[in-house]
């Protein structure tokens, strides 16, 4: 640690680190998260700190995991941000690997069905899309390396426990993994508030193939490499004059739809 970092408090410098691509840990915490955390076997845990009620609450969860160091809830010394709601636990932790795109989505559990994120930073409606993606089976939920939400204790938090059990895959490049699903036979439906096609025509339209539904950042949308690798531009209707959803809305209505579509 450089003498520029020591002046900083230690959850920024982590997340300066992360930033800066360095190699990371991640702070898990809430008890949900944490206890989801304990109970994956695929989960490298490094440190556990609890309150003394935390862990009454945790209670066998914590044979799961390291040695749990029991703190003071006046001194809670996690390297969290001060803002975090941590319930008294918290757990260090290395960052998940679900394995490649051909590894998670060619087949596997679950309808073929994928989720992908362009540029989708915002790790709150990440963590609720990985919670939609569980409920409706998807295989993967798919973002770039770069402008997304990286797996973080605030992405967990909201997730549920999600984290703990729905693949979420970064790659190196979104139109490389659109085009890889291409080639497994996904069809690719790029949502888009401006589009000629609705979803649920779209759907009706197709066999059951696999689907992969895109989504993009509130705002921005779509980028434009994003859009021309789709195999179709679709949008949900509104029943009034103007409407919109924020993007983990619009991504538990078009799963929903997409599994219907799949099951049916």
């Amino acid at each position: 640690m450089t003498g520029k970092d020591r002046k900083k408090p230690a959850w920024v410098v982590a997340k300066e680190r992360s930033r800066n691509g360095q190699p990371e840990t991640v702070w898990l915490f809430g008890l949900h998260a944490v206890r989801d955390a304990l109970m994956n076997p695929a989960r490298q845990k490094l440190r556990l700190i609890v309150t003394r009620n935390a862990a009454d609450r945790l209670g066998d969860a914590l044979a799961h995991g390291p040695e749990p160091e029991i703190a003071d809830p006046r001194k809670f010394p996690a390297p969290l941000d001060p803002q975090s709601v941590h319930q008294g636990a918290a757990m260090e932790v290395k960052p998940l690997d679900w394995g490649s795109v051909s590894e998670r989505c060619a087949a596997g559990d679950g309808a073929p069905l994928v989720v992908l994120l362009d540029r989708v930073t915002d790790p709150h409606n990440v963590g609720a899309i990985l919670r939609s993606a569980e409920v409706f089976g998807a295989r993967a939920v798919i973002a770039p390396h770069r402008h997304s939400a990286p797996e973080t204790g605030a992405l967990a938090k909201t997730a549920s426990g999600a984290l703990e059990r729905q693949p979420y895959l970064r790659v190196p490049n979104l139109a490389n993994a659109m085009t890889a699903l291409k080639e497994m036979g996904y069809f690719l439906a790029g949502l888009d508030g401006e589009a000629a096609h609705t979803l649920s025509a779209t759907l009706t339209e197709l066999p059951k193939v696999p689907l992969a539904l895109v989504l993009g950042a509130e705002g921005p949308g779509l980028r434009d490499k994003t859009k021309e690798t789709c195999h179709r531009l679709v949008k949900i209707p509104f029943a009034g004059e103007f409407g919109s959803l924020n993007v983990s809305n619009a991504a538990a209505v078009s799963l929903y739809a997409a599994r219907a579509h799949l099951d049916g």
